[in-house]
């Protein structure tokens, strides 16, 4: 019986699968780099806000503490986005005139609030305590970045699971003293990794990397 294919066909074939292979690993390949991308992430995009507010002169510059503006940070899951009143407290007195500002003005002249746009927003499906993270000695920029040094805030992180994980599995490397939890740029002093673990132990800090711990 005479050969129905060409002997060509074994190597075409060998070909096609490995081919087929290759390309869909570069497939695989270009859409965890584009889950990573700040394209999907938000990382270190700056959001458009009603007022561009500076991290950087508020904090850096005038020193205001996070728990100024951030009053909820310590006994709530949330926070808290500070209210018309809380910027007026200073602008009624300084800056009265600035074109900048305007907004704000409005929102204490009508009474409506700014509408913020929140930049770690995290999805319905994910629970966050931030007073939690304070009471164990997790700093703000340890998760936030160098806010201090934002003139327009973004996302430092992805906030996806995997960087959650980073501390979720280690804690201890990223516990500070609560003294300076709201201290940006804090580094410690002496022998870093035993002062964390005994702090680690002070706080009763311990690895949670159990699916309900976020996922409720």
């Amino acid at each position: 019986m005479s050969q129905i294919f060409h002997p060509s066909t074994n190597a075409f074939a060998k070909a096609t699968i490995f081919g087929g292979v290759f390309i869909l690993g570069i497939l695989v390949w270009a859409l965890l780099t584009m889950e990573r991308s700040s394209y999907f992430t938000q990382a270190k995009v700056v959001k458009d806000q009603p007022v561009p507010f500076s991290h950087k002169h508020h904090v850096a510059q005038l020193g205001l503490d996070c728990r100024y503006c951030h009053t909820s940070v310590e006994e709530s899951n949330f926070a808290g986005i500070p209210s018309t009143k809380t910027c007026m407290a200073c602008h009624s007195q300084i800056h009265t005139n600035a074109e900048i500002l305007e907004p704000v003005r409005a929102s204490w002249r009508s009474g409506e609030s700014l509408q913020w746009t929140r930049v770690h927003d995290l999805p319905d499906f994910v629970y966050f305590d931030h007073s939690i993270h304070v009471k164990k000695g997790i700093g703000c920029e340890s998760c936030h970045g160098p806010v201090g040094e934002m003139a327009l805030t973004w996302r430092e992180h992805s906030l996806n699971m995997e960087w959650c994980l980073e501390c979720h599995d280690n804690p201890e490397q990223f516990v500070r003293p609560r003294e300076f939890v709201f201290t940006m740029d804090w580094k410690p002093t002496g022998d870093s990794e035993t002062m964390r673990n005994e702090l680690a132990k002070l706080y009763e800090v311990e690895s949670l990397t159990n699916c309900s711990v976020c996922h409720r």
